[in-house]
């Protein structure tokens, strides 16, 4: 019994190594070299379907009506021309409340904020001070369609309408720098690839995710 309790033991040892080969290799780590890494995504969340969606649930002060979000920065996110670091290895010092809180009003709040430098902004190598101004100097850069601020009302329109929209805002951005991503038949972001002197450019194969809804969902912002 001892000796064919050995062999099932080493069966599954060896099944076991023969899944781990054969699995794909991940795109993606964590606790990367900081600042190593090739261009940045700015992701703009549609805040009306980020709180049907999570918001309201969180009793999140970005939802309350009369806040006025539209596209809000979810964040500005270092690549890889093939995946994407995290978590990376930084000797710069974290933020403090204050400087987080401080980007509310383009980021919703400041937990939005500090989750972002933890997992993201820690990886652009930059202290956190510049980091931010960094995401700020973006997000001014872009611009957002009014026409989305002016619904009066929900509608239902091809998500490829929204990206229409945003490159005839921004003539110098191309097709394969903007994609729209929807979440629950609702329009969730618009992501935007970014060199890292934040000039459009064209974004890698594993970035482009784009929503092909023709009915996607629009709330009108509170």
């Amino acid at each position: 019994m001892a000796y064919i309790g050995r062999m099932i033991k080493m069966i599954k040892h060896f099944m076991c190594a023969a899944v781990f080969a054969l699995s794909p290799a991940p795109l993606l780590a964590e606790g990367e070299q900081a600042g190593d890494f090739d261009y940045y995504v700015l992701a703009l969340s549609w805040t009306p379907s980020w709180c049907e969606e999570t918001g309201d649930d969180r009793n999140s002060p970005q939802c309350d009506a009369g806040q006025g979000y539209g596209f809000a920065v979810h964040g500005l996110w270092p690549q890889f021309e093939d995946g994407w670091p995290s978590y990376c290895r930084t000797v710069a010092r974290d933020p403090s409340r204050g400087m987080t809180s401080a980007m509310a009003d383009v980021m919703g709040s400041g937990g939005s904020a500090w989750y972002q430098w933890k997992k993201h902004g820690r990886c652009a190598g930059l202290p956190a001070d510049e980091f931010f101004a960094t995401v700020r100097e973006a997000y001014a850069a872009v611009n957002r369609p009014e026409v989305f601020r002016s619904l009066p009302d929900g509608i239902e329109l091809p998500a490829s309408v929204v990206e229409a929209a945003f490159l005839e805002a921004n003539p110098d951005m191309v097709a394969d720098g903007v994609t729209v991503t929807c979440k629950s038949s609702r329009i969730q972001e618009v992501r935007i690839c970014l060199n890292k002197d934040l000039t459009p450019r064209a974004c890698g194969a594993d970035t482009v995710r784009d929503c092909t809804l023709q009915d996607a969902e629009m709330d009108p912002i509170r």
